[in-house]
């Protein structure tokens, strides 16, 4: 039995409940033990870090401090949101590098009666444990309905394999983690030289021509090379390209029907897990062509939300450039 301590982050159960959902059917079948940590709090996306830098760490550290006094001996964090992954490694990473900063934020960590040492913990993708914990041989065993005939296209997004401070993926541009994984699950695997480019993160709300062209030429590439499915590890990148691929067809005038999962979700059907069991139902663009590939038949998609006209409420940019210099020269110091 593989044990972590398991760090959720806000989009689990909310956005991505088909990513929570298809992790819970798979694990127990993979012999994987996932300790949440107590009181955990949001990782502070991608946003924090760049208005004020000692806040935004010391919000992201206060789980680190958490999972370090709550386990019982694992030393390893298990996050399978990339943002939340991305956040906790850089947090421990620069806590060490920049001695000013972790001296900092473990200031700010005393007012709740907590610390935490740098390197004292082990970040790790979910991805990354799935592939080199448990291994492929392992995951092929457990295939019950192969993806035969299937046509994937693996989409890992921005934030996983960079900065990679431990080294854990195969290459910055082009990681093969993802590929193999669907391999061992009998999957199609097309390829796809765009699987690290960004799905535009935020800037559906800021800048949304900006996304909508990132977007396009994200699904149009697996379009192109005739993909049936994209698969993603990131909840961000499966929100964007799955909500607002209609918006984005209608802003160009393209057709574009590509349904966008987690890996997981194909995980659990490999497995043999009913497509409810595994969270099918609740993407937007419909998955059913997919997996009637291999003959399996997929809830109907749930109705898409209604979009606020309004966008995110921003700083004045007065503001934002004041606490972007003042983060820029605590973080020197």
């Amino acid at each position: 039995m593989n044990e972590y301590i398991y760090y959720p982050g806000c989009s689990m159960e909310g956005s991505a409940k088909a990513y929570y959902d298809s992790l819970n059917a798979i694990k127990g079948t993979l012999e994987m033990e996932l300790h949440e940590i107590d009181d955990w709090n949001c990782c502070g996306a991608t946003e924090y870090v760049g208005m004020n830098l000692i806040p935004a760490y010391s919000l992201i550290a206060r789980n680190l401090a958490l999972a370090a006094q709550q386990t019982s001996g694992n030393k390893t964090v298990l996050a399978p949101c990339s943002a939340c992954y991305l956040n906790l490694e850089k947090a421990d990473h620069y806590m060490a590098e920049r001695p000013t900063l972790g001296e900092k934020v473990n200031e700010a960590l005393a007012a709740g009666g907590l610390h935490y040492d740098a390197g004292s913990l082990s970040i790790r993708h979910l991805l990354d444990v799935l592939v080199n914990d448990v291994g492929l041989e392992t995951i092929k065993n457990k295939v019950t309905r192969p993806l035969a005939g299937m046509r994937v296209a693996p989409y890992l997004g921005c934030m996983v394999p960079r900065p990679d401070y431990k080294h854990r993926w195969s290459d910055f541009e082009q990681p093969t983690e993802l590929d193999d994984l669907l391999k061992a699950l009998g999957a199609d695997v097309v390829d796809f030289p765009l699987k690290t480019e960004c799905c535009g993160g935020h800037m559906t709300q800021i800048g949304p021509e900006t996304a909508y062209e990132l977007i396009r030429r994200l699904v149009s590439a697996a379009e192109e090379n005739q993909a049936d499915i994209m698969v993603t590890v990131c909840p961000m990148c499966q929100m964007n390209l799955d909500a607002y691929q209609n918006e984005t067809n209608h802003f160009f005038g393209t057709h574009f029907a590509m349904p966008i999962v987690f890996f997981t979700q194909l995980m659990g059907i490999a497995f043999g897990a009913e497509p409810k069991e595994v969270g099918f139902g609740m993407e937007l663009v419909s998955a059913n062509k997919a997996l009637a590939r291999i003959g399996v038949e997929t809830p109907a998609p749930t109705e898409a939300p209604r979009k606020k006209v309004e966008g995110l409420p921003m700083p004045s940019r007065k503001f934002k450039k004041k606490l972007i210099e003042h983060s820029s020269q605590e973080g020197q110091k």
